[in-house]
């Protein structure tokens, strides 16, 4: 072995779990390299690999050894370390033979502070074949894997059965064991294609004969095979194939051996709504499809895992299982529409929202007075509440439908799609709010994009946040079984992203207001207004804003997210202004001063022009009167941004009286005088932000 060289470690199982193949090999990855660091065994780079039946890693340039250290250990003083006839006392000759040495091997350490007895000897870097069992095996052990399996007669647990292990340094196996498998340079190729072990003779040679024996082990390789595969048979077919993202790393990693198959179905199937075919396709039978422009094909794509003699007989038993599928959605369609959405509203009182929350009937009649509230909070006309009134009615119809029953992802799309046809034939503005209230449904999704959609979104997601907190089913930071966190980011996007300027609290009181459950309001008011500005807190957090911006406008405001944006943009363009680090300099100041005063003095009372004795305290007060009736209108209008540039004009005011005013003077009136006036001064600026928090 030379001083550095590159290290293998493949650990070979049953099929992993496909949606958590790549979040495994990432953690093995990072958990492994902190070990190494942890141990400082230099390395130069590490790259992760995984297929369905393996997980692995290559670290490049890995340190034979850790380094030797130097080591000094410092006894006794030297004015105490021998007795009156000159022998070494009782702790010198302690403190050697802790160290396992002699008197005589000790050396002295001059100080500024005195002289002292010192053992310096040289620690010897450990080998790594010591320390990388169990570097690896804790890695393994930590592994996020919600539930562990045992097999055979093993005490171990791991996500699935292990068969084999590989660990190599340079062209050497390193002695490992675990799972009951020894570590060696042999691993195991395609399931089908190659079953035979395959050597490895170092990691530089692991992707290729991995590949050699019809495995392809890095993700990312083999996903952009996917893709190139995927695109060459719909290219076939006539059209562009439709990637999902989702679909695309579920269908990477359940292969290891990337094969296009080409399938058709009945054009007969394409009266379907196109969500229907696509779900039938995507979330069943984990296949793309295809389109040319907006057009679907009647054409389907699936990803073998073995390349097939006769493809023809695969597409063909694949064409068989999506006929049967489709056939099940066109009967469902057609047995939907023989009574409207109406009729089914009436089933929903039979299935249960929460044990303790009663029915999605009672959640969906919840939903419909909250959603009035939030239009009326809007002021919207009169013919919108009604059409409002009847979507939310009928919001949550769909849920008892056939076609939603067998594809519970075509909640939503499934009452948009029957609320347009006979025998519903609702307005369009309707159907498409009982499918967009269901917007966003993941991190970056659409946003419903009608005022009925909006309000409708917001208030499910209002009542749901509500009725769960009553019940003591908050998120916790293992746990969110009912998605309240999405559900908080989506009343935060709609409000923002939608220039809603709604006060939350007040909504969430009238959500817990109507709810039949015992429970005391103020306090589940107070953990939801946490739990909300938290969320908001992540969410500008996210986008980059500053943490000292946010705090400056959460604690100076109400929970009105859209207005709390607008105070946030403000702020923004504030801290860019020259005179912005003196005044939040001065509002720190200010706030010590207030905080200190309250105690014995009424900061809010009105300031007394008579007893102001200073010019630069006269000049300042007359800027904060004028300002005053300057900005309260700019206040009223969310104007933020514009009254922050009023208000930096207060900057040479400012320093000015602190240069030339003694705040804290003898003269009790006018001291509390002046206290006033910078408690005046300062609420001017709360009313956007509190600028003291802001690290300028």
């Amino acid at each position: 072995m030379s001083a550095h060289d590159d290290l293998l470690f493949e650990i070979g199982t049953e099929e992993l779990p496909p949606m958590a193949l790549s979040r495994l090999a990432k953690a093995l990855a990072r958990g492994v390299e902190a070990g190494l660091k942890q141990a400082k065994l230099e390395f130069v780079s590490m790259q992760h690999y995984a297929s369905p039946r393996r997980l692995a890693f290559i670290v490049k340039g890995l340190a034979a050894e850790q380094p030797d250290v130097d080591s000094e250990r410092r006894g006794p003083a030297i004015v105490a370390a021998f007795d009156e006839a000159g022998n070494p006392s009782k702790a010198l000759q302690g403190f050697a033979r802790s160290c396992g040495a002699d008197v005589n091997d000790l050396e002295k350490l001059e100080t500024d502070k005195g002289a002292w007895f010192v053992y310096r000897s040289v620690v010897q870097g450990k080998p790594l074949a010591d320390l990388l069992p169990d570097i690896i095996s804790q890695a393994l052990s930590k592994l996020p894997v919600p539930k562990r399996m045992r097999w055979g007669d093993l005490d171990e647990t791991f996500v699935r059965p292990v068969h084999w292990l590989v660990l190599l340094y340079g062209d050497k196996v390193l002695p490992y064991t675990q799972f009951g498998q020894s570590a060696g340079n042999q691993s195991i190729g395609h399931r089908f294609h190659h079953p035979a072990a395959v050597e490895i003779k170092q990691p530089a040679d692991y992707l290729t004969a991995l590949e050699n024996a019809n495995v392809l082990a890095d993700i990312d390789v083999r996903s952009r095979r996917v893709i190139a595969a995927i695109n060459a048979a719909a290219s076939e077919a006539g059209g562009e194939a439709v990637i999902d993202d989702d679909l695309l790393e579920f269908v990477t990693s359940i292969v290891e051996w990337p094969s296009p198959i080409l399938g058709k179905f009945d054009e007969a199937f394409l009266e379907l709504p196109e969500p229907v075919i696509v779900s039938a396709l995507k979330g069943h039978q984990k296949c793309f499809h295809v389109k040319k422009g907006d057009k679907l094909l009647p054409y389907f794509i699936s990803v073998s895992n073995i390349d097939s003699s006769n493809p023809s007989i695969v597409a063909s038993g694949n064409e068989r299982v999506v006929k049967a599928r489709l056939d099940d959605a066109a009967f469902f369609f057609k047995k939907d529409l023989e009574a409207p959405l109406s009729s089914l509203v009436e089933g929903l009182k039979n299935v249960v929202f929460q044990n303790k929350l009663g029915s999605v009937y009672d959640k969906m009649q919840n939903v419909r007075s909250l959603a009035q509230n939030i239009a009326a909070a809007q002021k919207l006309p009169s013919d919108t509440c009604a059409e409002l009134e009847q979507a939310a009615n009928l919001c949550k119809a769909d849920l008892q439908s056939h076609m939603v029953f067998e594809f519970p992802e075509l909640q939503g799309e499934m009452g948009y799609q029957y609320a347009q046809r006979s025998p519903n034939n609702l307005p369009h503005t309707i159907a498409l709010a009982l499918k967009e209230y269901y917007y966003p449904r993941f991190a970056g999704d659409l946003l419903p994009t009608s005022e009925i959609s909006q309000s409708l979104a917001l208030a499910d997601r209002i009542d749901s946040i509500a009725a769960l907190f009553s019940i003591g089913q908050a998120p916790t930071g293992e746990r969110d079984p009912f998605a309240l966190r999405r559900a908080a980011l989506g009343v935060i996007r709609i409000t923002i992203e939608k220039s809603l300027d709604l006060d939350l609290s007040s909504l969430f009181a009238a959500a817990l207001n109507q709810l039949s459950n015992t429970f005391d309001a103020d306090k589940v008011l107070a953990e939801i207004d946490g739990f909300i500005r938290g969320r908001l807190r992540g969410y500008y957090l996210d986008q980059g804003v500053a943490h000292d911006t946010y705090e400056a406008v959460d604690s100076a405001s109400s929970l009105r997210p859209y207005d709390i944006d607008r105070r946030i943009k403000a702020i923004a363009v504030f801290r860019s202004m020259p005179e912005a680090a003196a005044l939040a300099a001065a509002n720190k100041r200010i706030a010590n001063i207030l905080k200190k005063s309250a105690a014995d003095s009424k900061t809010d009372q009105a300031v007394e022009t008579r007893l102001l004795e200073d010019d630069a305290e006269k000049t300042l007060h007359s800027q904060v009167l004028s300002l005053t009736s300057i900005v309260s209108p700019l206040i009223e209008a969310g104007n933020y941004e514009k009254v922050l540039s009023e208000l930096s004009t207060l900057k040479d005011s400012v320093d000015v009286f602190f240069d030339q005013v003694m705040v804290m003077c003898d003269d009790e009136k006018v001291k509390n005088n002046r206290i006033a006036l910078l408690h005046q001064m300062r609420n001017l600026f709360l009313q956007v932000a509190d600028i003291s928090c802001l690290q300028l």
